[in-house]
């Protein structure tokens, strides 16, 4: 298909097809470490895959960082992912990871609503301003949450204080013409409706772009065409891919943590 190796990635990273397994085991051996403060499998809704993990710094939270995991809507769970939360956790924030129902059982409108079901079940276990990032289809997902057609209750709109989509995929359109189409099933409604650079920014949310300088060009574009569009800052990371641009989240005075929480210190 024509965009088939635009957005192929593994076979483009040195090491590419390794890191899944790793993810998976440095997630495994984060949570064991976390011991009570790891809450999992919490439910946000009465279907089989809609829960979230919490993980809970020590002490009072100072806020809720929401991080939604990527795969293109067809592969990966929350919990390949859970080590990238020890940033947030040494800097005082709970973080929550939620799942959501990959394709072909879902598609991406349905993953939008439960994503905005788990951000708004998460909050009601968190005080202080909540941060909502996600990368790649994660990264779409979070974004999402920033759209205008996004409707939640304002308490919890008023506590959103930051989106930051890390290599978004913000223009569904192209993926029509990839081979993963044929699960995804994205037509022209939903490239539409679904596509954050068509759409408008919700008022009042502050929204910082994320991507990887050594990504492939796609995602770099499809990061700046979302910056145009919401006018809003979009820093490119030297030296970083499409599998490693969110391992500064593992660290707690990395640049990706100061756009995602700032210079707030723990309680």
């Amino acid at each position: 298909m024509r965009y088939d190796a635009a957005f192929a990635n593994a076979k483009h990273i040195p090491g590419g097809n390794d890191y899944p397994a790793r993810w998976e085991a440095e997630a495994e051996a984060f949570r064991t470490s976390l011991g009570t403060r790891a809450r999992l499998g919490l439910p946000y809704g009465g279907g089989k895959v809609e829960w979230f993990d919490l993980f809970l710094p020590e002490g009072e939270s100072a806020g809720l960082l929401v991080f939604i995991h990527g795969g293109e809507w067809l592969a990966f769970s929350p919990r390949d992912f859970s080590h990238i939360a020890a940033g947030a956790l040494a800097r005082g924030w709970a973080v929550a990871m939620p799942a959501y129902t990959l394709a072909p059982a879902a598609m991406i409108p349905e993953m939008t609503r439960q994503v905005a079901s788990a951000v708004t079940r998460a909050a009601a276990e968190v005080a202080g301003p909540v941060v909502i990032t996600g990368h790649s289809a994660g990264g779409h997902l979070a974004a999402r949450m920033a759209a205008a057609d996004m409707t939640f209750d304002p308490f919890l709109a008023a506590r959103i204080a930051r989106v930051v989509p890390i290599s978004p995929l913000a223009d569904l359109r192209p993926l029509r013409e990839t081979s993963m189409n044929a699960v995804l099933r994205i037509d022209d409604v939903v490239a539409r409706s679904e596509s954050p650079v068509l759409l408008a920014p919700r008022s009042g949310v502050k929204i910082h772009i994320w991507v990887g300088g050594e990504e492939r060009p796609a995602y770099r574009d499809q990061s700046r065409r979302l910056g145009n569009a919401w006018a809003c800052p979009v820093t490119v990371e030297p030296g970083r891919h499409h599998f490693d641009v969110m391992e500064g989240m593992e660290t707690v005075e990395s640049p990706l943590m100061q756009v995602l929480i700032g210079q707030a210190s723990r309680p």
